[in-house]
């Protein structure tokens, strides 16, 4: 009796005991200003499958037993910035982290400001390309600050190109073959329905593609994410366009498994910052969903965003000091308004189906096709019958007469200054005036002086693709994806007005007299006929990747592959009578321009791997390392795709080895990231293209109607096997000081150089292709945005639900891009092959020394308030950029018009340069306005 009596008492001292030793993980999350309880919040611990939810009172509670020791964390919902909490689990305690705050997401008050998506990013110059539109929905401090605040400055991220970074929609990549670059004007104005995004930096992996060295970003634009209701926004700038307005409805998941999202806008101005600088786009999205069961889900997607906009020039110095840094040199007066000539056009609809099965729990696979066609143009005026119409162009400037051989010229030099200072825009009047008197019979002309015309690209491309992820177990998780594109990409010159010409214009090289179509010799085109080329560029690309992540409690950790194999093909359409060869009696012997050119293939692959190792909850180590091997870009394999059929010389995959470290803080009130970054670019190639003066010493191919002794030509500068050195350090750092106040900083330093002396060759229609040369390009600087920017900066959010901020921005280390061609022996060496008699290397060495443009500040501010009237929401954000009116260079480039030591030398001897370099300007001081409605 008493043995069983122990017994009982253990047994009732044992219950308790395990009571008292229950593990207990619970907590409550309040809103960060004012401390009420938000309910619906997503509670869970990183590196495991824990999850809760708070309740109205915006408390949690785990009822499953939380892996013990250090754990983060992770506490989210929709309209507010994430957060993560390190925190300590002990066997047999009760933690309890009460009154976690969530602040409301700044995103809302709509940050997708017409700098990163309307501007900038869908500028063909690739001096304007920038990648702030890879970041916009990025937590993280510094790519946020990169996206917002340095972009304006055209700041590159880690120096590379918007080619290095990989955008989807739905999980179809949308970067065009032709130069890598994403197109983001074919989605431009879709702001409200482009939120939903996930974003990869550098070599992170990505569950949707292998990605490039600056990550992916992936745009979900399944109509069952959007939250039920609807918005309406008007928006007013100075920017880019004078108004913006755009409505956008969501249905939610509705009964029968359908769901609908709607959106439309449009944008428009006469003119933006530059002067002539019109905007007219409309934007149309729709998106529907139906459910199929529990497993399937079919999404089919549209999207129309057609839209022109006027271009604004680089100018040179002089042209800036008379004229001020909005002169646009495109545009001119004709009847009481201003006219762009060059007007850039993009008209691309995309359409796609996308297929989600839910395998099982752990497994999903999701199949999407895709299709975009349509055209992009760009206009510019052809003057094969009159003088050139650029009211900018070098014999109209003060420069020009005051660099006369014979001296000065300054009653000239006065004239022209007053004639372009008072003027100085393209004369329209003085254009159809002339097409008029050459249209006259009487004076012997029959056709047209000058044309308008625009270089077309229409591209038909099909993209299918298959992702699948499964969760191995809860530690490993594996993606896969096979992917297939098929381009065809039709280009031509289209004629779209004849200024006034009623006979039409002369489809004939007016320089040297060759038939662009020569088996349509001396054909006059009209509106809508296809001019100066005809040609067809067709593609194939199909790759696969595979990716393993691997999560545990102390340490994260992937491994990534891929293949892809690219083919070109050129097809032309039209015989180039410059790249056709005779024989005695007159017949063709030899065609490169038109028929199907050479079958290119390209096999690329890529490999990376990283690790997340965790010190503890708040502190971290990451690591990422890669290497890449990827076809050149379309625009980088063809030398002179408009004309022939010739390709680079020994192409071959361009290679990039990658790799970055990174330090990671972060508690519930400082966040810091501090990185070190280097990736090596080799075997690239560049094409350029200019007009040339001084060609002394090319050992010329010369055709038998030219001399041996030209010297200056239009050509096709072709920089091969190039090697690029990118390597520095980024920090962001961000503190919630108070509840109200966030102090936040951010910084870039980098060095961006050229590691090689890559070769060298010109080719034109008049002489044919030049000798290979050595550029001696090793140590310049890659051009580009500023090599180092700082951010520093403050937030205020006041409980009342306004609030206001400022940033302090200073960018320095921008360096002009250099010319290549002068920096071969054609510089130094004269026809004799002898270096020129008055030839002195230290004045040479001034010469070539690399521009650096000065060290600048830029001022912003932002504010906004939102207001709650029952269950709708008003919301009004505003901000300022360049509040102090700064003026400063972006950018800007050496012309390749002085090619030779002498030349160079007596330019830069001139008063004013007459061929200095072209640059560009940030904009001064504007605005941006917008309120919103949301129901």
């Amino acid at each position: 009796m008493k043995k069983s009596f122990f017994i009982f008492l253990f047994g009732i001292f044992s219950t308790f005991t395990a009571f008292a030793q229950e593990t207990v993980v619970k907590g409550s999350v309040t809103e960060a200003i004012s401390f009420e309880p938000i309910p619906s919040v997503t509670v869970s611990v990183e590196g495991t499958v824990l999850k809760v939810e708070t309740d109205a009172k915006g408390e949690f509670q785990f009822l499953e037993q939380v892996p013990l020791g250090e754990q983060v964390l992770h506490i989210s919902k929709s309209g507010y910035v994430s957060k993560r909490y390190p925190i300590v689990v002990n066997q047999g305690q009760t933690l309890d982290i009460s009154d976690m705050t969530l602040a409301k997401d700044v995103s809302e008050r709509d940050m997708f400001t017409i700098t990163l998506t309307d501007d900038e990013l869908d500028s063909d110059d690739s001096g304007l390309d920038n990648i702030s539109g890879l970041l916009q929905s990025s937590k993280d401090v510094f790519q946020r600050t990169a996206a917002f605040e340095f972009s304006s400055s055209f700041f590159k991220v880690r120096g590379l190109d918007s080619e290095n970074g990989s955008v989807l929609i739905n999980g179809i990549e949308m970067n065009k073959l032709y130069d890598g670059r994403p197109q983001w004007s074919d989605w431009g104005g879709l702001n409200d329905v482009l939120r939903n995004q996930e974003l990869t930096t550098g070599l992170q992996p990505s569950s949707y593609n292998f990605g490039g060295v600056l990550g992916t970003t992936n745009m979900i634009v399944r109509a069952s994410q959007y939250r039920e209701g609807g918005r309406v926004t008007y928006s007013a700038s100075n920017r880019s366009y004078a108004n913006r307005i755009m409505a956008s409805y969501s249905s939610g998941l509705v009964d029968g498994g359908w769901a609908f999202t709607f959106m439309a806008g449009r944008r428009w101005g006469n003119e933006g910052y530059q002067d002539g600088t019109l905007y007219d786009a409309n934007s149309f999205f729709a998106s529907v969903e139906k459910k199929i069961g529990d497993k399937h889900s079919l999404n089919f997607t549209s999207i129309y965003t057609p839209n022109r906009r006027g271009k604004s020039s680089p100018n040179t110095q002089e042209v800036y000091d008379l004229k001020g840094i909005k002169y646009n040199e495109y545009w001119g007066w004709l009847d009481g308004e201003k006219r762009n000539s060059r007007i850039k056009e993009v008209e691309e609809p995309i359409l796609m189906l996308n297929h989600y099965w839910d395998i099982s729990s752990k497994t999903s696979l999701n199949t999407n096709l895709g299709y975009q066609f349509g055209k992009i143009g760009n206009s510019r005026l052809d003057y094969g019958g009159g003088g050139n119409p650029s009211p900018a162009y070098y014999q109209s400037l003060p420069s020009y007469y005051l660099a006369r051989p014979d001296g000065p010229d300054y009653t000239n030099a006065y004239l022209a200054e007053q004639e372009f200072i008072n003027n100085g825009q393209i004369d329209w009047e003085r254009i159809l005036d002339a097409n008029i008197t050459n249209n006259d019979p009487t004076n012997g002309e029959k056709y047209g002086a000058y044309v308008l015309y625009e270089d077309r690209t229409d591209d038909k491309q099909v993209t299918f693709n298959s992702i699948l992820n499964t969760e191995v177990n809860e530690n490993i998780l594996i993606n896969a994806a096979f992917t297939y594109k098929n381009l065809k990409s039709e280009n031509f010159g289209e004629v779209i007005d004849l200024l006034g010409s009623t006979t039409g214009y002369l489809n004939v090289d007016s320089f040297d007299g060759y038939q662009y179509d020569y088996q349509n010799p001396n054909r006059v085109v009209g509106e809508g006929d296809k001019f100066r080329y005809n040609y067809n560029i067709l593609s194939d690309v199909v790759s696969g990747y595979a990716q393993a992540q691997f999560k545990y409690n102390k340490v994260d950790f992937y491994v990534s592959g891929s293949v892809t194999n690219t083919t070109y093909q050129r097809d032309g359409l039209w015989q180039n009578e410059a790249y056709l060869k005779f024989d005695n009696a007159g017949n063709i012997i030899e065609d490169n321009s038109s028929g199907k050119g050479e079958k290119l293939s390209f096999t690329g692959i890529g490999a990376k791997a990283g690790l997340t190792y965790k010190i503890t909850g708040k502190h971290l180590i990451d690591l990422n390392a890669g290497y890449i091997s990827k076809a050149p870009t379309i625009r980088n394999t063809f030398s002179n795709s408009r004309e022939n059929n010739n390709i680079v010389d020994n192409i071959t995959e361009e290679k990039i080895t990658s790799g970055d470290i990174s330090y990671i803080f972060r508690s519930p009130i400082v966040k810091a990231k501090l990185t070190g970054f280097y990736s090596k670019i080799e075997d690239a190639n560049e094409i350029s293209f200019y007009y040339a003066d001084g060609l002394t010493n090319l050992n010329i191919e010369v055709a038998e109607d030219v001399s041996i002794n030209e010297t200056t030509a239009f050509v096709q500068e072709v920089l091969q096997g190039v090697d690029k050195q990118h390597i520095g350090a980024e920090l962001g750092i961000e503190a919630q000081v108070t509840p109200t106040i966030k102090l936040k900083g951010a910084a870039s330093v980098g060095q961006y150089t050229y590691q090689n002396n890559p070769n060298l060759y010109l080719t034109a229609s008049s002489f044919g292709r030049s000798d290979t040369f050595t550029s001696n390009l090793k140590d310049y600087k890659v051009a580009g945005g500023p090599q180092q920017a700082y951010s520093v900066g403050f937030e205020y959010r006041d409980p009342d639900y306004w609030w206001f901020g400022a940033t302090a921005n200073f960018f320095s280390n921008t360096y002009v891009d250099v010319s290549p061609l002068t920096r071969t022996e054609n510089f130094y060496l004269d026809n004799d092959g002898l270096p020129f008699n008055n030839y002195n290397e230290d004045v040479a060495r001034e010469l070539l020394k690399q521009e650096e443009f000065d060290n600048y500040m830029v001022v912003n501010l932002t504010g906004g308030k939102s207001w709650k009237i029952g269950d709708y929401y008003i919301g009004f954000f505003a901000s300022i950029n360049n509040l102090l009116d700064k003026v400063y260079k972006t950018g800007g480039f050496e012309q390749g018009r002085n090619a030779n030591y002498e030349q160079l030398l007596e330019d830069n001897s001139n008063p004013k340069r007459v061929f200095g370099s072209k640059y560009w300007y940030g904009r001064g001081t504007t605005y941006f306005l917008n309120v919103n409605f949301r129901f």
